[in-house]
């Protein structure tokens, strides 16, 4: 499916009650969701999409606990994943670190790469504050809004 037909596809749902379509073909498969006036677009070959299913629910178990481990985390703000796909902690392998724990922050600062669909997306802070944890682990599968880090806000 090349890039007009979903184009195509996204405005027919946008125009429509439909809330969610998923195609797929020899290719690889295309999911459109609908949410709250905001289409996102997921796309995978069809092998990745099945090998990283089992994967993700595992590596949210250990994100869910974390926070509840940490009580006195009532002020903290989590700075979570805006969209599907590998969360990588490097702009290059031989970079270093964008954000780690003590790291300070602030709006705009890019902290981490996800990369969906073959594109590096910077996902940037929104606040200004301290790396407190990071919840996952470098290059590791997320869903869309799993939480990444936690911020001491300043």
């Amino acid at each position: 499916m090349d890039l007009k037909q979903i184009h195509d596809l996204i405005k027919v749902v946008n125009k429509s009650n439909i809330g969610e379509i998923s195609i797929e073909d020899k290719d690889g498969k295309v999911t459109i969701k609908q949410k709250e006036d905001k289409i996102t677009v997921t796309s995978a070959p069809a092998q990745t999409v099945y090998a990283s299913a089992p994967a993700a629910p595992s590596a949210a178990a250990p994100v869910a606990s974390a926070p509840a481990a940490a009580p006195a985390a009532d002020n903290l703000i989590t700075i979570k994943s805006p969209m599907i796909g590998t969360f990588y902690r490097r702009a290059s392998p031989d970079k270093p670190l964008l954000a780690e724990e003590g790291t300070e922050v602030s709006a705009g600062k890019v902290v981490c790469i996800i990369e969906a669909m073959k594109l590096f997306n910077e996902i940037e802070s929104e606040i200004k504050g301290t790396i407190v944890k990071v919840l996952v682990e470098d290059a590791s599968p997320v869903e869309y809004d799993q939480p990444l880090f936690l911020v001491q806000p300043a």
